[in-house]
């Protein structure tokens, strides 16, 4: 366990942090997946995140490989304008920062921010969320997914496979396929890839302590799939990170109705992230027919 620290002095996100900043976000009961300690600690050697408490809220700050710092939304009860506005003069004027900037702010402070002219709000649609029925991820029913089903049942017809719950017994066997992933995708060539698979290992190796749930398929006795999320709120699970090997045929839509069907009796929603503007994955993404878009802002000075 860490202790907290208030604004402006911030300090660097470690493991022993979630007991302090874990809280503040179910309370806030986000709807964007940068919003859980699980993502932030996911990714903070990407991202190097801060954190800081101002007052009554938790303010997050990043900064990516190219060394350029900027602001989560503060998460806690509105009106926030006042925290924003302090945190977009604190990146100016005491990190030099040539153009602050709020990234990933939720529809929430959007609206409590439109009427202020203050400021700028911005759409980036690179960062929008697909958020799904999860029912229509479980089931895949209907003439829209006949394409995911066929898929499915080739799988299921060559392969004799089996859907097991994550637990520590199979986290080594998790890494293992992380690895086999990163060298499939040419890891040592995309930095972004490795803080990935770096991000990987790290939360399975603190699977536990990050209060997380998984779920794997293994053919053969050994896992070749597996899937890792948790609640984002009291009626939406978020996955985090999905990987598989692809040598085997269709395995990549089977682990993903596999693991919603895992959510199906708890929430109503399933968010698999963004897409970040890859045509590719925007292409996947869209296959599974999203419900909606979390939308995501960007906030500036005007």
């Amino acid at each position: 366990m860490s202790e907290s620290t208030t604004f402006p002095t911030f300090k660097q996100l470690e493991l022993g942090d979630r007991e302090a900043v874990h809280p503040r976000i179910w309370e806030y009961q986000p709807d964007i997946s940068e919003l859980t300690f699980t993502n932030l600690y996911l990714w903070r050697s990407y991202y190097r995140y801060e954190w800081a408490l101002d007052e009554d809220w938790l303010v997050l700050l990043a900064t990516n490989r190219e060394g350029a710092t900027f602001a989560l939304p503060p998460v806690g009860s509105p009106p926030r304008a006042e925290v924003v506005a302090r945190l977009l003069t604190y990146l100016r004027d005491d990190r030099d920062v040539a153009d602050p900037r709020i990234s990933r702010a939720d529809q929430r402070l959007a609206d409590e921010l439109s009427a202020d002219d203050r400021f700028v709000v911005s759409e980036v649609r690179d960062h929008f969320d697909y958020v799904y029925l999860t029912e229509d991820l479980a089931q895949l029913s209907g003439r829209k997914y006949s394409a995911k089903r066929n898929h499915i049942n080739q799988f299921t017809r060559y392969y004799r496979a089996e859907y097991q719950a994550i637990t520590e017994e199979l986290v080594e066997e998790c890494l293992a396929l992380a690895e086999i992933w990163c060298e499939q995708r040419l890891c040592e060539d995309d930095l972004s890839l490795q803080h990935e698979l770096s991000g990987i290992e790290d939360v399975l190796q603190n699977f536990q302590a990050l209060e997380l749930d998984g779920g794997a398929i293994l053919i053969q006795g050994k896992v070749q799939a597996f899937a890792l999320g948790e609640l984002l709120d009291e009626n939406t699970a978020v996955v985090h990170i999905e990987k598989a090997n692809p040598e085997f045929k269709g395995i990549y839509p089977t682990v993903t109705q596999m693991y919603a069907q895992r959510w199906e009796d708890e929430t109503q929603f399933i968010n698999l992230e963004q897409d970040l503007g890859e045509p590719g994955l925007r292409r996947a993404k869209q296959s599974y027919h999203p419900e909606h878009l979390a939308k995501k802002f960007e906030v500036k000075f005007a």
